[in-house]
């Protein structure tokens, strides 16, 4: 007993008070050598690293459950990893906090930096919107208009390339941007109405969604470069990829005749929510990226201007 020390001593050497050494004890974290005779608590010199220890986690904000995972690796001399999965988890969970100050905060811009009249509606939507901001309602509101027929693969590729993620560091117009982009997405359809498309033509031979999807990311993918430099809508592989892909989805061929149905048919399934949708997307993308919504406008353009 003469090698050990007493709660208050421990306590002055590792510059804590006493209810501190107690509190860590009381959970395990520190775990006693002896008791006096007295039923009083005994620690031997391991003791004061491991408090030391303890006190550098919680520095770094670590939570007691978490240092306790870390030390019983050590113990185990896997200590290392132990502590390098529990700092991977705090700067995960710390950049989550950050991410949600920096939307904050070009929230509050945005709030401060408009008239009043248009700071209700702004709150208003703004507060509807999780802090940091959660794409789960763009992703269900997807899943839902999505056509039956399509793959999982199918299902998951457009949905994430049609739900934009929160920029890290976001402006305060992308805030308001992804909040209207929510409204949007989870706003009640009219009595009786539906978010789907309409269906095909009554007249429209094996439509086959998944041909048309297929098709048209292929279509998209030959187009991006042409967006990305500001090209003009043309004709070439691109548009070719598109209408090939909704003639094959309808059993058609691609020919003078079904490009200028095509248009029509095109502006027929224009819906001016979707366009919003794209439009606020388009906001919130990083322009090395062309939303689909833009590919396929200027796919559709291209058609336009040359039919034949």
């Amino acid at each position: 007993m003469a090698d050990l020390w007493s709660i208050g001593e421990l306590a002055e050497r590792a510059g804590v008070t006493v209810k501190t050494v107690r509190f860590y004890s009381d959970r395990g974290l520190l775990p006693e050598a002896a008791r006096s005779t007295g039923g009083h608590r005994r620690y031997g010199p391991g003791a004061l690293d491991r408090l030391r220890l303890i006190r550098s986690l919680r520095a770094l904000d670590l939570p007691v459950p978490e240092i306790d995972r870390v030390l019983r690796r050590e113990d185990t001399d896997t200590g290392a990893d132990g502590l390098e999965d529990a700092v991977a988890r705090q700067l995960k969970e710390l950049g989550t906090q950050l991410a949600a100050l920096r939307w904050r905060e070009a929230a509050l811009q945005l709030l401060r930096d408009c008239t009043a009249e248009e700071r209700a509606d702004r709150l208003r939507l703004i507060g509807a919107v999780a802090t940091p901001p959660d794409t789960t309602a763009l992703a269900r509101y997807w899943r839902r208009v999505l056509p039956g027929g399509l793959s999982t693969r199918q299902i998951r590729w457009i949905v994430d390339a049609a739900v934009p993620q929160p920029p890290a560091e976001p402006r305060p117009a992308q805030v308001l941007a992804f909040a209207r982009m929510h409204a949007l997405a989870t706003m009640p359809c009219p009595a009786g109405g539906s978010d789907a498309p309409p269906p095909p033509p009554a007249d429209a031979r094996d439509y086959r969604p998944a041909v048309l999807y297929d098709g048209l990311g292929e279509a998209y993918e030959l187009a991006a470069p042409a967006l990305r430099s500001g090209g003009a809508p043309q004709p070439g592989e691109a548009l070719d990829c598109f209408v090939a892909a909704y003639a094959g989805a309808h059993g058609d061929r691609d020919t003078p005749l079904f490009r200028r149905r095509l248009v029509r048919r095109l502006d027929a399934l224009a819906h001016p929510v979707m366009d919003r949708y794209w439009q606020l997307a388009g906001e919130l993308a990083d322009p090395a990226t062309p939303t689909l919504g833009a590919a396929h406008d200027w796919l559709r353009a291209a058609l336009t201007a040359d039919p034949a």
